[in-house]
């Protein structure tokens, strides 16, 4: 038996005449992400189901394999699997082998078999009745095709047939990189990384910009950020982030008497810097984690007057969610325990008494030109400090 992963396709299938496009963008993100693994690896890809094993490693690190997999964004299911030759009665001890592996087994099993090579010599149900007799024969497990503790999921293939006894959840979605790339406004918060994860899921290759309260503030949050985009850099190769000093900034509108509307003119400058760096990048968009309604910055009125201040359109991928949604997603992603570390937040400086929830145009005009945003905004760029986490800051892989 050849050990190996099984990834099925997901939305992938459904793109027609462009599918040849996605699935080359999903083998080159697959290959990016299995790099390192330790062993020579061997993509094959066929119909909606790709195989990933080992040629010089029968016994490959299917653990790490699987790992690596399912962060990958464009599968539906991840399957840790044995390769077997096309031959029912090799088919039928495989089952077994497998089975003796994973007892024991409480409950009974049951055999699903497909056969997507149909010049197999049985039929899809003969070969799992096979298969199902031959397990119950020597393992002397009971059938149970309703509710099996167990299921033995068969396989057959042009040149082999693949066994599992699992089906893990893949990242599902499309391929990062079909859709363009995109900037994404990086807070410290649960919100904004489970945002970036969104966009990248929907294929948009995401950088990222992070505003620190510096010099009013310490480095905590820039630390914060790196750790953030290092993790959601296990589902896309080689993110950015700059780094923005923005407290100067804030302070220049508090004291050109932005008051209750200083958290959305600072939210306006951010989404200006933003989009001329994602200018600069080749992006096309902007994508941050607002959550209408969540705080009072975030009401219908000041998501529009943020809006007309992005040089680019802004995605909010989890606009009708809630933060328990949220919560839940960053612990599922991995960025829930990082996102929960103390840092302090640059909207918490010189924030007003009260925030104002319904934007006055004219006053924020009035206030921009006190305060020159485009003089602002390069300015902050050009203070900017660019990182590569998970890499050195030359662009390599680290070591």
């Amino acid at each position: 038996m050849r050990r190996c992963v099984l990834l099925k396709h997901g939305e992938v299938v459904l793109k027609g005449r462009n599918r040849d496009r996605f699935e080359a963008q999903l083998r080159r993100n697959l290959r990016a992400s299995l790099r390192g693994v330790g062993t020579p690896v061997r993509i094959e890809t066929a119909g909606s189901v790709t195989v990933v094993s080992s040629p010089r490693a029968p016994e490959a690190p299917v653990t790490e394999l699987v790992r690596r997999a399912r962060d990958v964004m464009g599968f539906d299911v991840v399957q840790p699997a044995v390769a077997v030759a096309p031959s029912p009665e090799v088919v039928a001890r495989a089952a077994v082998d497998l089975l003796r592996e994973r007892t024991p087994v409480a409950g009974g099993f049951a055999v699903r078999a497909r056969r997507r090579d149909k010049s197999f010599p049985l039929r899809s149900d003969e070969l799992a009745t096979l298969v199902g007799a031959r397990v119950h024969d020597e393992l002397g497990l009971p059938v149970d095709l309703t509710t099996p503790a167990v299921e033995v999921a068969v396989e057959v293939d042009r040149g082999a047939v693949h066994l599992s006894l699992d089906r893990l959840r893949g990242q599902g979605g499309l391929p990062v990189g079909c859709s363009g790339r995109a900037v994404v406004l990086l807070s410290g918060g649960y919100d904004s990384p489970v945002a970036a994860h969104r966009a990248m899921r929907r294929g948009l290759h995401c950088d990222f910009v992070h505003f620190t309260g510096a010099p009013y503030t310490g480095p905590a949050s820039a630390y914060k950020a790196y750790a953030l985009v290092r993790e959601l850099g296990r589902y896309q190769p080689g993110p950015r982030l700059l780094i923005v000093p923005l407290g100067a900034a804030q302070r220049s509108l508090a004291t050109a008497g932005a008051g209750r509307w200083q958290i959305v003119a600072q939210r306006r400058l951010m989404v200006r810097a933003a989009g001329e760096l994602a200018r600069g990048w080749g992006a096309a968009a902007l994508v941050t984690g607002d959550s209408l309604g969540q705080v009072a910055s975030q009401t219908l009125s000041n998501l529009a007057a943020v809006d007309e201040a992005a040089p680019l359109p802004v995605l909010r991928p989890l606009l009708g969610w809630d933060k328990k949604e949220i919560m839940a997603e960053a612990a599922r992603i991995g960025t829930e325990v990082i996102s929960q570390l103390p840092d302090e937040d640059c909207c918490r400086l010189f924030m007003p008494p009260r925030v104002a929830t319904r934007s006055d145009a004219a006053r924020l005009a009035l206030l921009e030109r006190r305060c020159d945003p485009d003089r602002t905004v390069r300015e902050l760029l050009a203070r900017g400090r660019m990182v590569y986490p998970g890499r050195d800051d030359t662009g390599r892989a680290a070591a």
